[in-house]
């Protein structure tokens, strides 16, 4: 099959070679997650696993960065101009929380059931509700410079679609989430967070090439092969700590501690940009440094 393009408002598919490509497409917004990127998402998720001529998907960002997080300022009006009292997606309570997130979740947790193989090519920011896609995916390469974690921990909740746990155990899944702190891309690689981490000039060739190994083969056999590992993910109750995930997140937003009724006050008052950084202050740069490894 030939090379084909097919682009939407936020996510653009591109198949050559038995491979499809699928980009997040908002690079001046650094990618960041609304209602219409998740539906975009979904919809080239579900069109490159039913194309016959596909046996392997990678998923990427487009400009400066993978993805950083969830559009704070869009993601919860996007209504189109319906009175938001008529929608649950308006989170005036736990269970419409739950519902909202439930909802966005549908498609992260897509990921799992797509038959074909997924390889994201993680570079610059993958932060938040950016993390959520990348871990979501079969296998993660990103670039040794790649900044990766879940900073909303520190003020605004807790990750709605949580594979922490799985990639990285129980200790250092604390310390990332119990800090909001960060790792570089070749961290997140020596803990297993991450399979592969190389310099960014060299992160499409690495990427590129794992697909075209995955695309050799047929892919009703990569099909069994995801889904036996995946069951093996089922089994140790990966898919029922995504509900609980959802949950737990939904009681955290309505926490009143002083750190978070002091970040929804900045965001009233200042903006998202000056509430983050106010949030973030106290933590520095946030970057994880792996001293017991002999590293600086």
């Amino acid at each position: 099959m030939g090379k084909w393009l097919q682009s939407s408002e936020c996510v653009t598919l591109e198949v050559s070679e038995r491979i499809a490509r699928i980009t997040l497409n908002r690079p001046e917004k650094r990618n960041a997650i609304n209602n219409i990127l998740l539906r975009e998402l979904k919809q080239a998720l579900l069109e490159a696993d039913d194309l016959k001529s596909v046996n392997a998907i990678i998923l990427q960002g487009a400009g400066k960065d993978f993805c950083a997080g969830y559009d704070l300022v869009t993601t919860y009006g996007d209504l189109n101009g319906a009175d938001p009292t008529e929608y649950r997606g308006t989170q005036k309570n736990f269970d419409d929380d739950c519902w909202s997130m439930e909802r966005q979740n549908e498609t992260v947790n897509l990921f799992s059931e797509i038959h074909k193989p997924i390889i994201a090519r993680v570079h610059g920011n993958c932060l938040a509700g950016g993390t959520d896609l990348a871990l979501a995916c079969d296998m993660v390469i990103a670039a040794d410079n790649a900044k990766i974690g879940f900073p909303a921990t520190r003020a605004n909740g807790s990750p709605p679609a949580h594979m922490w746990f799985y990639h990285l155990g129980p200790q250092w899944a604390k310390r990332m989430l119990l800090t909001g702190d960060s790792l570089w891309g070749r961290d997140a690689a020596k803990l297993g967070l991450v399979l592969d981490a190389v310099p960014v000039e060299a992160l499409d060739v690495a990427v590129d090439e794992l697909a075209r190994r995955l695309s050799f083969v047929d892919a009703d056999l990569l099909a069994a092969n995801k889904r036996i590992v995946n069951l093996g993910l089922e089994l140790a109750g990966a898919k029922t700590l995504q509900r609980l995930a959802v949950e737990n997140d939904s009681r955290a937003h309505l926490c009143d501690g002083p750190r978070r009724t002091q970040f929804k006050k900045d965001m009233q008052d200042l903006g998202l940009k000056d509430a983050l950084k106010r949030r973030d202050e106290p933590f520095g740069d946030g970057m994880i440094t792996l001293y017991a490894r002999g590293e600086e």
